[in-house]
């Protein structure tokens, strides 16, 4: 199976060279001589690298075979970050190479989505948000209010925050996974 450029949309996975991509940005253009073309900016989802890369109009694409998972986080040990499809039971250990920035938000039970490209894994997909309990800060203040400035705060997974200076350690705080930014306390 393959896409034309005409179906060209962002977010949009493709295939060039056996490597995964997902299109960041594209632009049709059509000058006023010569044939149309378009000029796509595409992200790669093994190395994360940024390539632009012009195609003919009507130009076709691999089609990539991707597969999403729906896993559960158990445990980390010497080999690596151990995982358990929801579905099958079956267990799979990533390695710290595949797993990025994720390891600071990593939460044991938690489910995430793990991305796997001709039966390898490549990536893992995150919630929007997760909940992780304050492991090291400074003590609260009595009397600072949330506008009162912000502090440094070791979560229970070894992430590293900035909080309102009113929360304490053992408090349970919302983190944004795309940025890394405290977002609230859960109560």
């Amino acid at each position: 199976m393959q896409y034309s450029t005409a179906q060209f949309r962002k977010g949009l996975k493709i295939e060039i060279a056996g490597e995964p991509l997902t299109i960041v940005e594209f632009q049709h253009v059509k000058p006023g001589k010569g044939g149309a073309f378009v000029r796509t900016k595409m992200k790669s989802l093994i190395s994360g690298n940024v390539l632009e890369k012009t195609f003919r109009s009507g130009e076709k694409v691999d089609v990539p075979n991707l597969e999403e998972r729906k896993m559960s986080y158990l445990y980390r040990d010497d080999s690596g970050y151990c995982f358990m499809d929801t579905e099958t039971y079956d267990q799979m250990t990533l390695t710290e190479d595949h797993m990025g920035d994720a390891v600071g938000f990593l939460k044991e039970n938690i489910e995430v989505e793990l991305l796997f490209h001709n039966g390898a894994p490549i990536g893992i997909d995150l919630p929007m948000f997760v909940e992780l309990e304050i492991a090291e800060t400074d003590p609260g203040v009595r009397g600072n209010t949330a506008s009162g400035g912000s502090k440094p705060a070791k979560l229970e997974t070894g992430l590293t925050v900035q909080v309102p200076l009113f929360l304490n350690e053992g408090d349970i705080v919302k983190v944004d996974t795309r940025s890394g930014e405290y977002i609230e306390r859960v109560s």
